[in-house]
């Protein structure tokens, strides 16, 4: 019975099976067509920027007294036009695309706390669903102006973004704490700035003060682009020092201890301003005002503007003046900028707003010129020795030997990498490269000079094209924009010269090796030796790191924790990379100097033999390498006086 009643059930199911199939023969034959969207037009709501004046002056209210919880509080007022107030709509922006940055580093997700009001009643507002740095406030009928009240709430530690406040000073950057009208170009919106600080404190910017009331201070009027390029430093421990008699050097520390400069020291800075001044031939500036932190707990920073610059280091500076350079080609690189990158700016970077994006094609000359200046003026003022600059030119050129990516990856396109990657940490930054823009666009322009003097029989330089391209008229601190052929016809006007197929084989085609023809040009040579220079003795103290690059090809901390491997290197061919622990070495427990020792011992046939931990896990290593220790340094090849010595030279004393 149940065999029975089991077969009967089979010949159900195929039966019904069958019925199925017969009943959906398409089914069977074709799969069903998915549904599929179509795109519609996206449609930019924010009204583009015109060259227009704003009918009426914003004002900017800061409270920055919270230091201890590093809350910036603001209050702004902002008139509404004609045509918004018949709208009903008001668009405003908070600014995103920063100069200097070369990048969209506006820090929005820090604006909390946004409300907006007119004549004390809350008005609805709505974030652009396309721009999320742009704000479409409903305005009522007859309101003239709107309040904006929010809160910059900045880093408190640095795994949040750079930390611009601490306990005892601060970097107050208006592109932080202001909105601004849609519709207008940035140099057109007047605005009252007000700040109060916390009591006893002294700030420095390129703004001066108008009135002061206890501890609030209104500063000049001064246009919403000009604002956002006049940054303050603020402390309870300042100085400032006159370098000349328009540019003044303001200093905030942590301590006053810090502060404890010699005249020696002012000298040298001095001696900048007057080496930078007479490079370019002119000062297109009113004033400038250095702004330097001397911090452990407020983040550094290198930032140009056009009559300042942001500019922050160790606490150090004066008082470690003997232990090395360190930092001190910070100030000559952005004073530099001054001329080169803000009153001559590439047409690409400049913008007539803060939202429209940067075009950085031209950073090796914004950025890589600006660069071989500095370290020019570093050396002719003597903030850096003959000697450390020579030693920090050889690191610099074989560091960028080493980057393997120039085989894929030309320089040019090394200028998107502050978009590409924001300066994130990499891998592998040798085959992805980084922004090499800076220090590779340094030797191309550094070749570019030795070219000059020996096309012109030592009677011209890049100094004559500095002060033709670069200088402006004394005092004017407006913008003057360029193309690669005003370049290429600025240099063919000092020299002429192939230079359109030089800067082709520079910048824009893939190369071998790193351009070190300006330094053979200039009587030196590339060599390696096994002592470290005292330039690279003072960077690895400073920084913790061992940089075993140029043998081993790796860089290693304190800990033994790798902190980069070369692409292509013996250490890279052993499987190591960037996170990776040396543990021991030679069968002992690891010390930076045991891995130096272990390094040397391979030009005698030893073996590198590392014990490396990597998550949990331990393995045994051994590199193949026999080369010893090898760091870079420059050679004379030249007889007496060479180019570089004269390119190196002071020029005002």
């Amino acid at each position: 019975m149940i065999r029975r009643v089991e077969h009967l059930r089979h010949l159900l199911t195929a039966s019904c099976l069958a019925i199925s199939l017969a009943a959906f023969p398409a089914f069977a034959q074709a799969p069903v067509q998915n549904s599929v969207p179509q795109p519609q037009p996206i449609v930019d709501t924010v009204p583009a920027a015109r060259d227009i004046a704003f009918p009426g002056v914003m004002a900017i209210e800061v409270d920055a007294t919270d230091v201890q919880r590093a809350i910036f509080s603001v209050k702004q007022t902002i008139p509404v036009p004609q045509d918004a107030r018949a709208a009903g709509r008001f668009t405003v922006l908070y600014p995103q695309w920063l100069p200097g940055n070369h990048a969209p580093r506006g820090e929005i997700e820090k604006v909390v706390g946004l409300t907006f009001s007119a004549g004390g009643k809350p008005l609805a507002w709505q974030r652009d669903s396309l721009d999320v740095n742009a704000f479409h406030v409903t305005v009522p009928a007859g309101a003239r102006d709107i309040v904006a009240n929010f809160q910059f709430v900045s880093p408190t530690a640095s795994n949040q973004g750079r930390v611009v406040m601490a306990p005892k000073m601060m970097n107050l950057r208006w592109n932080n704490v202001s909105l601004y009208p849609a519709g207008y170009f940035a140099r057109n919106i007047p605005v009252d700035a007000s700040v109060t600080w916390p009591a006893g404190w002294q700030a420095g910017s390129a703004m001066r003060a108008k009135r002061t009331t206890g501890a609030k201070v209104a500063y000049e009027r001064v246009d919403f682009d000009t604002l956002v390029d006049s940054p303050m430093f603020a402390g309870a421990h300042f100085r400032s020092w006159p370098l000349s008699d328009k540019v003044t050097l303001n200093v905030v520390a942590d301590a006053p201890e810090f502060l404890a400069a010699t005249p020696d020291q002012i000298e040298a800075h001095k001696r900048l301003v007057a080496e930078a001044e007479h490079l370019f031939g002119a000062r297109q500036y009113d004033r400038y005002d250095f702004l330097l932190s001397l911090s452990d707990e407020m983040s550094g920073i290198g930032i140009e503007h056009h009559r300042s610059s942001e500019n922050g280091v160790g606490t150090g500076y004066f008082t470690d003046w003997a232990k090395g350079p360190g930092s001190r080609n910070l100030l000559p690189h952005e004073m530099t900028h001054s001329w080169n990158g803000k009153f001559r700016r590439p047409q690409g970077i400049w913008a007539p707003d803060f939202r429209t994006p940067s075009r950085d094609d031209l950073l090796w000359v914004y950025e890589g010129q600006t660069q071989f200046w500095g370290y020019v003026l570093g050396a002719r003022s003597g903030l850096f020795s003959f000697q450390d600059t020579l030693d920090a030119l050889a690191n610099i050129a074989a560091g960028l030997d080493r980057r393997t990516g120039r085989e894929w990856r030309p320089l040019v396109d090394t200028a998107h990498d502050p978009i590409i990657s924001a300066r994130r940490p990499k891998a592998w930054a040798s085959w992805q490269r980084s922004e090499d823009y800076y220090n590779e666009g340094m030797l191309v322009w550094l070749e570019a000079d030795q070219i000059i003097r020996r096309e012109s029989a030592g009677t011209k330089s890049l100094q004559d094209f500095a002060r033709s391209f670069m200088a402006g008229r004394d005092g004017d601190w407006g913008v003057v924009t360029y193309e690669l052929p005003d370049v290429i016809a600025a240099l063919n006007a000092v020299q002429p010269y192939d230079w359109q197929g030089f800067l082709q084989r520079r910048v824009y085609e893939v190369t071998k090796e790193a351009p070190k023809q300006g330094l053979e040009l200039g009587g030196y040579e590339l060599v390696y030796v096994a002592e470290p220079s005292a330039y690279i003795r003072s960077g690895e103290a400073a920084s913790g790191t061992a940089d075993l690059s140029h043998s081993i090809g790796l860089t290693v901390d304190r800990e033994g924790k790798v902190t980069q491997v070369m692409w292509g290197s013996p250490a890279f061919d052993a499987g190591m990379t960037v996170g990776d622990q040396i543990t021991g070495v030679g069968g002992r427990d690891y010390s930076g100097d045991a891995l130096k020792a272990a390094v040397a011992a391979t030009s005698s046939g030893t073996k590198l033999e590392l014990l490396v931990k990597r998550g949990k896990r331990y393995r045994e290593t051994t590199l193949s390498y026999k080369g010893g220790l090898r760091y870079p340094a420059l050679r004379k090849t030249g007889q007496g006086e060479t180019g570089l010595d004269r390119l190196l030279a002071p020029q005002t004393r």
